[in-house]
């Protein structure tokens, strides 16, 4: 057991919106309403959208969001009014539009309704304005996980709490009262048989559980607020799993409310043993497992590397220099563009897009992959290239030309099988490669994410000189790895070019 936070409390001074079903309001539209109220404005436009403010009370506020609803077009003085999907233009409605336009004026109401009358393209726009939000200081949240304290609710809720009504309203055929519950306001369901069933809790303090798997009832966010308007350090409330303490700490403007609770504690930076050979790392994890799984992924991002960049090198070299001319022009200058990419730069903006859009570590994997692959191929490219130039000048070209074979099967059956050695040779070199840069972008952060394991983010899982010399059988064998794979693939790739060098044969 060990004291862990389960609450957070802070007196709410800021304004938080409410938006409306099938309606887009978002932290930027909020942000412009914050500016419109300090000038005191009573609308305020956001990307061509308008939208008015209606102030209802103190610090409430609802905002309406203007939306076109039909255009109205003008030939010769003659004004014809086109309606949009599901919207009807009554004669009334279309004086009043006709009206609007002769006077000059931008909006006007009609039935309750306001509309907003905008020039555009020798025409005008109609729009009517429509709830989209609305703005408070007040927090209600619901007394149980299922309860719906939408737009509507909340609406009718704060009008009655911010008025000298009776306190009772109705929200889709259901009715409501507004009453006191261990000295906090609470909106009560009224259900036809007379009960009266807790429906939503009112306050201005805003009570956050510490998990989203935490639901905090009725009952704990009145003892809460009740302990916190009071000044208190610790309450002690009780539920059906039984009576438990829970203390409150305060710093700045906000109180956290802790208790103890059964806690599983792992094996951080656990040295070599029996049971961990190779130790645990700072998430209590078997480094010896992660490295196997490490390796796994390594190899897997170089081998399919290694294999995308010869495939797109094979084709593209075979075809420039078969071809040649214009062609070979072409390709050529793709390939001089690929390499004055910066390949760096390039991979930190792809890492950051990817972390902004919030990618599974799963699937980064797989653009990691393509990055490199794309990335990596015109050295093979210029490589078949240039063997195939001083290939197909020999007699056995002439001799397929001259039985009529046709174009694919000359560069693929006849001139890539002899630049095969010289491609083996530089895929085993390039495979060596591809694991230290996949394990270079992984310890900056921009390759595999954890909990996924490479030998790259091992390494870069141990980040600061304490853990460096202190947990060396953290990263030291990730490290030593990385050095022999690759050394390992050097040493293949040079023995292939021996064997395949004519001159080194005897």
């Amino acid at each position: 057991m060990m004291q862990k936070e389960y609450a957070s409390v802070t007196h709410n001074n800021q304004f938080r919106y409410t938006v409306a079903e099938g309606k887009q309001y978002n932290d930027s539209v909020h942000a412009q309403f914050i500016l419109a109220k300090n000038r005191g404005d009573s609308f305020f436009t956001f990307n061509d959208t308008e939208y008015f403010i209606v102030q209802e009370a103190e610090d409430f506020y609802r905002i309406m969001q203007v939306m076109p609803v039909a255009e109205i077009t003008n030939f010769k003085g003659i004004f014809a009014v086109h309606p949009k999907d599901g919207f009807a233009v009554s004669e009334d409605l279309k004086a009043a539009i006709l009206a609007a336009i002769d006077s000059g004026e931008s909006k006007f109401e009609f039935e309750g309704d306001l509309y907003t009358v905008k020039s555009q393209n020798r025409g005008y726009v109609l729009g009517k304005a429509e709830n989209a939000a609305l703005e408070s200081m007040l927090i209600i949240d619901p007394a149980e996980k299922d309860f719906d304290i939408g737009f509507d609710f909340k609406y009718a809720a704060e009008k009655v709490i911010r008025s000298t009504d009776s306190g009772t309203f109705s929200v889709h055929g259901e009715n409501f009262k507004i009453d006191e519950y261990n000295e906090m306001s609470v909106v009560y369901l009224l259900k036809p048989s007379g009960e009266k069933v807790p429906y939503a809790i009112v306050s201005e303090l805003a009570v956050q559980p510490s998990s989203p798997e935490i639901f905090l009832t009725i009952d704990f966010k009145a003892a809460i607020q009740k302990a916190v308007l009071n000044g208190e350090t610790s309450f002690v409330f009780e539920d059906e799993s039984g009576s438990k303490e829970y203390t409150i700490t305060k710093l700045n403007n906000v109180y956290t409310i802790k208790t103890e609770s059964p806690t599983h504690l792992i094996s951080m930076y656990e040295p070599p043993s029996e049971k961990h050979w190779l130790g645990t790392d700072g998430h209590g994890m078997d480094v010896l497992t992660r490295l196997m799984y490490g390796g796994r992924v390594s190899l897997l991002i170089g081998f399919i590397v290694v294999f995308l960049e010869t495939l797109i090198g094979i084709i593209l070299g075979g075809i420039a220099g078969y071809f040649g001319k214009w062609v070979d022009m072409l390709i050529m200058r793709i390939v001089d563009v690929f390499n004055c990419i910066p390949f760096l730069p390039l991979v930190m903006i792809v890492g950051a897009v990817m972390d902004a859009q919030d990618v599974e570590p799963q699937v980064r994997i797989y653009y990691l992959m393509l990055i490199l692959g794309i990335m990596s191929w015109p050295g093979i490219a210029r490589m078949v290239r240039g063997q195939i130039l001083s290939l197909r000048e020999q007699e056995f070209m002439i001799a397929t030309e001259a039985v009529g074979l046709r174009t694919s099967k000359r560069i693929f059956k006849h001139l890539v099988p002899n630049v095969i050695p010289q491609i083996i040779v530089l895929a085993t070199l390039g495979l060596g490669n591809i694991i230290l840069y996949e394990s270079t972008l992984s310890y900056f952060g921009l390759g595999v994410k954890f909990p996924y394991a490479s030998w790259g983010n091992i390494i870069s899982a141990v980040s600061t000189a304490y853990e460096m010399t202190n947990y060396w059988f953290v990263w030291v064998p990730a490290g030593l790895l990385i050095l022999l794979t690759v050394l390992g693939f050097n040493f293949v790739g040079d023995g292939l070019r021996d064997a395949f060098d004519p001159k080194m044969k005897r």
